[in-house]
């Protein structure tokens, strides 16, 4: 079974979005956890209203609002995931009714796989969470005009899905197309190297730092491009005051690699 870790934080209407399209999944082999760092009681009361007449299980998780702890909260959830394989996903972004189904097919032992989304502008988004509910369908019947107007900055990869095939692997480690909003690990791989950096607070490259480690573990990165784009609802920036810290704290860890690996 595949566990859906799912981060939230205070924005009830997108997670609504989010969890709809998780329900119309041609693969329901999974559940969700859903990983909060603190939202209001609007968020509990949302999930607590869909989760009767959800098609799969939902656990929702909760911690106290401190500032920003995603990585505490996700390791939590990681810990409760029944699955064997875990799929990374914020309440911010909307999912392919294939999303589960394309991610089981690239799943691989001694692997782990990076998504990438497509970016929806601030008009698009307001249309979207104005809507009674997800409508793939209608979504996708617009997605030419969509693109020509610049609502998303992808088309393509929407249209075409690839296969499988070692052209997906990564040589080395990048920071480039790091996606915490998308990505995917067995449970054990992530148990093994302690999961998230708990001391790395405040927004930017938990993500990264997650990847790397793997990666060091001896894991081979994955591309999920062309095959698992998220929809990314647009929302003001996330204050960024730690990000510069959390980024040479990562760079420090590859540095550390380089050197070892030299002597």
């Amino acid at each position: 079974m595949i566990s859906i870790l799912l981060a939230t934080y205070n924005w009830p209407q997108a997670l609504k979005l989010c969890l709809e399209s998780l329900s119309t999944q041609t693969d329901l082999d999974f559940e969700i956890i859903i990983a909060d760092d603190g939202s209001s009681a609007q968020t509990k009361n949302l999930i607590e209203a869909i989760q009767p007449k959800f098609p799969v299980k939902i656990t929702h998780l909760w911690q106290e609002d401190q500032g920003f702890r995603k990585t505490r909260i996700l390791n939590q959830a990681i810990e409760a995931a029944g699955g064997e394989y875990l799929i990374f996903l914020d309440g911010d972004c909307i999912v392919q009714p294939d999303f589960i189904a394309e991610h089981r097919k690239l799943a691989q032992a001694d692997h782990l796989v990076t998504g990438s989304r497509v970016l929806l502008n601030e008009s698009l988004s307001k249309d979207l969470l104005s809507w009674t509910h997800w409508d793939f369908k209608k979504f996708a019947n617009n997605l030419l005009s969509y693109r020509l107007s610049g609502g998303i900055n992808k088309y393509w990869p929407l249209k075409i899905k690839l296969g499988n095939g070692a052209w997906r692997n990564y040589q080395k480690f990048v920071w480039r197309r790091i996606k915490g909003c998308n990505m995917a690990c067995w449970k054990a791989d992530a148990l093994a190297i302690g999961g998230f950096d708990e001391t790395m607070t405040g927004w930017g490259h938990e993500d990264a730092d997650f990847v790397f480690r793997l990666q060091n573990r001896g894991l081979i990165r994955k591309s999920g491009s062309w095959s698992t784009e998220v929809f990314h609802l647009h929302h003001r920036i996330n204050d960024q005051s730690n990000a510069a810290e959390n980024a040479r704290r990562v760079r420090e860890k590859i540095l550390a690699k380089a050197r070892q690996k030299n002597n």
